[in-house]
Parts: structure tokens; sequence; C-alpha cells
């Protein structure tokens, strides 16, 4: 006789259904079903990824938390911690951008100041469809309104991030917020329940119908009815979560939080679920007592909606009056909805009756996890001839304008990103650079990825995003300490997609050890792809460095006519540069083939080290680090930045296109005054790095002798031209 399955299975295959009624001994009713479906969403359990994620290093002298919590926790020197995340928020986006991206910032906002930091940075890494694609306009328009209406509304400057363009990406756009704040090391907060009896309290705003399955959508790929699954999606206030987060952290000044969780995926499910399961614990909830934002709601829809602004806590017995006493002060529900209990079960009640009984800690730990057969990426066959172009000038436009490289000041000039009157450097460097409050000391935050790279040679890719963002901060003169990562990649269930998922996270824990660089926490987003169609596999690092003295900094403009520019780190060999997978491929000839440059972590331990001694030491107040475009476009960027011209010279027995444009990794471009230049010369001798002095600074042009003169006009026009234009179309 053939097994009968309810026609909803809400997410779950037939096994896991069946799991589940033998973990609960009889058949779940439709809550307790949908309980199982967003806890073993892969959303929330990461039953694809779990096997792979332990083996990437976690842990150093500095990591005082890493992943497991709401997100991590690293030392920065006289009782500070940084605590910060990277989350995605990607087919959210996509089916309704502006609040999809806005309540992308609200969540990983929450997870940072639910562990006791003020937040003090913002940060995203976008990716979006071929300009081109009749969808990709709108999308540009509303996410960037999202995250610029969400963060400056709550206050928090978003202080710089990426955005890249490919078809890819037409029917499955990628937004991760990342948040940074900082904390006292003895005012840091965990979730773990404790205290039978201790009072279950939620506080925020009322929970509404929004957002209900909001895990299980972001589990499962895209169809053509995607747009049905607009309800889905969450709702957010960024007036309230100011409120909610000055609130908590008034409370925290108190000694009454034993335990404190945000309600982000699959809301009070989660949150309760987990904070009981990491303590132990039981819980006892009266979901009628829930503040409700609309009527006739259902214990379903109050445990699985996704309504924002929202925490969970547990409080010191006989202490419930203090926080209630602040939350109301700061507008905000509180209420006392359940207590803890001995006895490993999550009781919901409705109207005093029992509406779901279910064990914790097999939803909560035991979710199922999967080793899903992979296969490795075959090695993309060698590159071929690749031709010089028949004008250097329009080739040097040509990337400078392209949607890959064009400057990002139309989306970064709608975000807040001076408020708190910290920010360091603006938006168009290496790195973000936040000033400690009331220090001289700095935090230094990126984001990065190439995803190209990694479609070619996910091992390789893995390691090119971590080696990127250990140069990006270096290049300010930061001491890298840890990273958050964003995985987003296709249908796990293809080996070809869990074949590119391995080799991104081999090749990123490659150059994390190699580094001394760490991953404390992180967010895996699977099914990016429609119809069957996945993403180009985009595993986007967040990295976190500390400058110890912003007297030491350095930035990418171009400073002082008579600096001479050296170029540290080696090309592929001495006759040209790496060219495959470059932008010069894609943009100038049109091809997009052959293997992605090799990252030599020694060299890039090397190198970086060296870089960034010479900033500390105070001989290098500009440095630009290497990556799309090559070198022709560091210099570019350099002289636009700094409006100084510039003029170099390519050496006599390589192919100029190479050299210009080549993508080899590991290499920053410095700018010194002539009397430094001999001393960071015998210091690169004596620590075996590769250096070489390849120009000088001044004029109003930028020159590569032999090939190209243009005008820095001529060049901001063909940069900072197209987004506005683009945007301005109509759509």
């Amino acid at each position: 006789m053939t097994k009968q399955y309810p026609n909803d299975l809400m997410g779950l295959s037939h096994e896991e259904y069946d799991m589940a009624v033998g973990i609960m001994g009889r058949t779940p009713n439709h809550l307790e079903l949908g309980i199982f479906s967003v806890m073993w969403s892969e959303h929330c359990s990461y039953k694809s990824s779990k096997k792979w994620l332990k083996t990437l290093p976690t842990k150093a002298p500095w990591v005082i938390c890493g992943p497991g919590e709401n997100a991590g926790v690293i030392d920065i020197g006289d009782g500070q911690a940084a605590i910060f995340k990277m989350e995605s928020h990607n087919h959210p986006s996509f089916i309704e951008p502006y609040q999809g991206a806005a309540t992308g910032v609200g969540g990983i906002l929450r997870d940072v100041f639910t562990m006791g930091a003020r937040p003090v940075a913002n940060m995203n890494a976008l990716r979006f469809g071929s300009p081109d694609h009749p969808k990709t306009r709108h999308l540009v328009a509303g996410v960037v309104r999202g995250i610029g209406g969400y963060g400056n509304c709550v206050g928090v400057p978003t202080v710089g991030g990426e955005v890249n363009f490919h078809p890819s990406y037409n029917g499955n756009i990628l937004v991760n917020a990342m948040t940074v704040g900082v904390a006292r090391t003895d005012k840091i907060f965990y979730s773990a329940a404790a205290g039978i009896g201790n009072s279950v309290v939620y506080v925020g705003s009322k929970t509404g119908r929004d957002g209900i399955h909001g895990a299980t959508m972001a589990s499962a790929e895209f169809t053509d009815d995607s747009e049905e699954k607009r309800p889905t999606v969450q709702v957010g206030d960024p007036f309230t979560e100011k409120l909610l987060i000055e609130a908590c952290l008034e409370l925290m000044e108190t000694d009454v939080i034993v335990a404190i969780q945000d309600m982000g995926a699959a809301g009070l499910t989660s949150s309760s679920f987990e904070m009981a399961s990491k303590g132990g614990m039981g819980i006892e909830l009266e979901l009628d007592r829930v503040p409700m934002r609309e009527t006739g709601m259902t214990p379903y829809e109050l445990m699985l909606s996704e309504s924002q602004e929202r925490m969970l806590m547990i409080l010191k017995p006989g202490e419930e009056h203090v926080a209630e006493a602040i939350f109301r002060k700061w507008e905000l529900d509180f209420a006392i909805i359940g207590r803890l209990t001995d006895t490993g079960r999550m009781v919901l009640k409705w109207n005093g009756e029992v509406a779901g009984d279910l064990p914790i800690d097999p939803l909560a730990l035991a979710a199922p996890e999967y080793d899903r057969p992979w296969v490795p990426t075959p090695p993309p066959a060698p590159l071929g001839d690749v031709p010089a172009p028949k004008d250097y000038a329009a080739a040097l436009k040509t990337l400078m304008s392209c949607p890959d490289v064009a400057s990002r000041r139309w989306i970064w000039e709608q975000y807040d990103h001076l408020v708190m009157n910290d920010t360091m450097q603006r938006p168009g460097g290496d790195a973000a650079v936040v000033r400690v409050a009331d220090m001289k000391k700095a935090l230094a935050i990126t984001t990065d990825c190439t995803p190209r790279y990694c479609y070619a040679d996910p091992v390789q890719g893995g390691r090119q995003a971590v080696a990127e963002t250990w140069r990006n901060l270096n290049s300010v003169g930061a001491r890298p300490l840890a990273i958050t990562d964003n995985m987003n990649f296709g249908n796990p269930q293809r080996p070809e997609i869990m074949g590119q998922f391995v080799g991104c996270i081999q090749g990123m824990a490659e150059a994390c050890r190699a580094l001394d660089y760490p991953v404390v926490s992180g967010n895996v987003s699977l099914y990016n792809e429609t119809n069957g169609k996945g993403i180009l596999p985009t595993p986007a690092i967040g990295g976190v460095g500390l400058l110890d003295d912003l007297d030491h900094m350095a930035t990418v403009a171009l400073k002082r006519a008579g600096d001479v520019l050296i170029l540290i780190g080696a090309v592929e060999n001495h006759h040209g540069g790496h060219l495959g997978q470059s932008l010069y491929l894609r943009e100038v000839l049109g091809r997009e083939e052959g293997p992605p440059p090799p990252v030599v972590l020694a060299a890039e331990r090397r190198d970086g080290d060296f870089v960034r001694e010479q900033i500390r030491a105070g001989r290098v107040d500009t440095c630009h680090d290497l990556s799309d475009g090559g070198l022709a476009i560091a210099v570019a960027e350099m002289a636009l930045g700094g409006n100084l011209g510039a003029t170099i010279q390519v050496p006599a027995d390589t192919p100029a296109h190479a050299w210009l444009f080549g993508e080899d990794q590991g290499r920053y471009l410095l700018a010194v005054p002539e009397q430094a230049e001999a001393a960071i010369l015998i210091d690169a001798r004596k620590a075996d790095v590769p250096a070489i002095v390849i120009g000088t600074v001044g004029g109003n042009d930028l020159t590569a002798t032999g090939y190209y003169t243009i005008s820095l006009p001529e060049l901001r026009h063909a940069h900072e031209d197209w987004l506005p234009a683009y945007m301005a179309a109509p759509r």
C-alpha cells in the first residue's frame, strides 16, 4: 500500500516528514508541521552546508565568539570588542526590492545589537542582472532606496559595499547586508536560556501576518510564479528599530538579562527553540499574550510570522518591572508570554488549551544533515591568444565605464555615510574606516568577491575572495582580524552546484589559515536560481581589521605632484599579466573564458604584511590594491580620487595590454614622496617583496607612455556618468 502524505508538506521531503512523525510519535498537527518546516528549512538548519562549514578555521587569540551566536565577536583592545555579521535577503529583495532590502538591513542590525554592541557601520554586497534586462533598473532602484531608507532613518552610517551586474542574476538578485558594532568585552550578551521558571519576554513591535513562511520561501528556487510570494516578504519600520536599539542598550546597562535573541528568520519559532536548546531548557508559551497588530490571528501565524523589530528575552526573576519600565518609556511593546521549564519541550498554549507540543532538541539540533553528492568543477581550458586593443585609450574608457567598474557615487550618495561623525573614509576606497568613538583607533571594513573567478575555478575563487578583503584592509593600514561570509549559491541538490560550494569553501579555508584570518560568523543562501538557472557562485566576504592609530592611514587618492608610483607584487610572469577571466577579456573582447588568476597565499601574506607596515611606519599615505581591470584601472581610480594626473612606463619586454589590464593577484600600488622611494625599495629587497617604480604623479592627464594619454575630465566623464544615465533612462 502506498503511504499517504498530506497535500502540503510545507517544503519538507517525504523522508523529512517521516522523520518528523517518528520524532513526534504521532502525526504532527498543522501548527507543529509548520514549525518542522521552518526549523528544517535550508535557511534555518543549513542542512546542505553544515558538513563543509565545519571545515573553516574559526579560532584565533583575538576571537571571543565564533560562529553559532547571533554574530561573531573579536577583541580590539582597551576592553572593547567588535561584533559583526553578514546576512542575505536575496529572495525577498527580488520579490519586493524596497522592503526586502530594508528588512535585510534591519535584521542584521538586530543580530549585532542583541549581543550588546552599538552598531557603528553598515555595509552591503549587491548583485544584479544584466543592465539590459527589463527588471534590473527597477530592482536597483528599489534595493538602493530600501537600504538607504532603513539605514538613514535608524541613524547608522552605510559606509561602503560592492555591486556587480551579470546575466546570471537576472532571475535572482543578491542582497547581502553587513553590520559592525562595538561593545565592552564585559557586556556581551548571549542567547542560551537559563533558569527554570524565568520569564520569557517579548519586546518591540507587534506581530502581524507579514513574512509568514519567509524562511521556507528563501529555501526554494524561484519559478515563474515568484511574484505570488509577495506576502512572505516582511515590512520594516526603521524608526521602531531605532527605539529598539536604544531600549535594548539601556536595559543591557542593568543586570537583569539572562539571554536575548533577535526574532529573525522563522520569527518566534526559531528564536524560542534556539534559546531553549542552547540552554538545555524547555519553554511554555501563552500565544494569546503575544502583542498582535491584526485581528483573528492564529497560533500558526504567530509562531511563523517574520514581522520585524522584535526580540525575545529571558529575564532574572523579579526583575521584569525594570525591563518593562524601559520598554514602555521607549513606547515599545512588552509582554511576558511564557516561562522556562525543565521538560526539554516546547508547549504552545492558546486560550489555555495546548495547541502544540514538540521536543526542542530534535528540531533545533537534529535537523537533517545531508552529505550532498558533488562533483568538482572541471578546470577551464587554457586561454588562447588575447589580442591587444586597436585603441588603448578607448579600451581604458570602456573598462572605466563598464557596469562592474563605473563609479557607484549614484548609489552611495543616497546613503548617510557620515552620521555619528566617525566615518574617516567615505565610500569609494579600498575599505571603509570608522573611528572607535573618542579614540585614535579605528575599524576598517570591506566586502568583496569576484563571482566570475569562482565560476571558472571555485577553489581559486574562494581563495581570491578572502585574499582581496585582506588586501583591502592592508591598503588602508589596518591589521586584518577576521571575516564573516555570505555563501550565495544555486540548488545544492545539483552535484555541479554543490561542487562549486565545496570548492569555494576549500579555497576560503586555505586562505583564512594562510593569512591568520578566521571566520567568526556568516550565512548560507542556497537555491538562488530560477527555472533551473543558477547564479554565479558568490561567496561574499566581509572583512574587519584594526587601525591602531588614525594618524597612520592610507587612502587611494593621489596627493602630491612629484610622488613616485611603486608597484608591489609580481605579475604572473615577467613578460605579461594574467588575462583569463579578466574584465578586459569580457568588456573589450566579449569573451568569458580561461582560468582565473592564481592566488599565491605565501606571497599574499608576505607582501600584505610589508605594505601594512610601511603605512604604519608613516612612509606611505597613498595605496590601492589591484583588482578588476588591473593596473591601468587602479592608476585611473587613484588619479580621479585626487584629481591629479600620472604617467606610467610600460616595460619594454612586456605585452602592453597584459601589463596594463591583467588581473594578477597580490599586488598594491603605492604613491610616495620621492625622498621615501629608496628606503621603501631597500626594505622591499630585505623582505624579498617584488617592488618596482613604474611612474610619477603630476599633470592633468593619465598617460601610459607610447599607448595612451587621456585627460582627467574625459576619464571622469567615462567613469561617473554611466550609472546615473542608466538609472535615469525610462524603465
